[in-house]
């Protein structure tokens, strides 16, 4: 059904209902603390969170200790937001160690714990170095761009730093569901370029759970 117009809104005219708009969107960004589109700005489906995490590899990852790990770096709900936060990070292959950048559905944090995560699962490309930088930008631009098609299925997507190798993966919801993974895989392969015999291995939360290895 449509939207219904101003004036079946109870309000007097147009004007006056632009006004509470806007005091509406005031209300969320202030008190609230959500992050709303700029004016003109193009507004992204939905908001995006950016994290960064870092650990020492010679000590057990835990829940606990992860959780503790990861930070917010901020939050992202227009292009141009989107746009004006990342030109000022860090690009991945210029980090070091043993890093993570992490860029989610605002409201869901990259643990396997996490609601949004606990029925799901992520598909796991291994890079060789020096390629990071560029598949991160391309997955993350597909994924604000919704390209992968497949509802609220994408909860995020992760690039992890380590010292041989490098790993990109993206998260979904629902790990059971062949049709919307192997879309996930088809899209990937696309968007990345990926060679045919590249290997790519999808992997449920719940296994990665049993292991506590982030």
């Amino acid at each position: 059904a449509p939207e219904p117009c101003w004036w079946e809104r109870g309000f007097c005219n147009q004007h006056e209902f632009l006004q509470c708009a806007v005091s509406t969107c005031l209300y969320l960004c202030v008190y609230l603390q959500t992050v709303c589109p700029g004016a003109g700005e193009h507004p992204l489906q939905y908001n995006y969170t950016f994290w960064y995490s870092r650990r020492t590899p010679s000590r057990p990852a835990s829940s606990l200790s992860y959780e503790q790990n990861i930070r917010q770096i901020g939050t992202v709900a227009s292009v141009e937001q989107f746009w004006r936060f990342y030109s000022h990070l860090v690009r991945p292959g210029d980090l070091s160690g043993h890093s993570d950048f992490h860029l989610f559905k605002e409201g869901i944090k990259p643990m396997w714990e996490d609601e949004s995560n606990r029925s799901g699962g992520k598909w796991i490309i291994r890079l060789r170095k020096g390629l990071a930088s560029r598949f991160w930008e391309n997955i993350i631009l597909a994924m604000l761009g919704e390209q992968f098609m497949v509802g609220e299925e994408i909860c995020g997507a992760v690039v992890s730093i380590r010292f041989q190798e490098d790993i990109l993966s993206i998260w979904n919801r629902t790990s059971n569901d062949q049709t919307t993974t192997s879309r996930i895989r088809d899209t990937l392969r696309r968007v990345l370029n990926l060679p045919a015999n590249t290997i790519m291995e999808y992997k449920t939360h719940n296994d990665s759970l049993r292991y506590y290895c982030y």
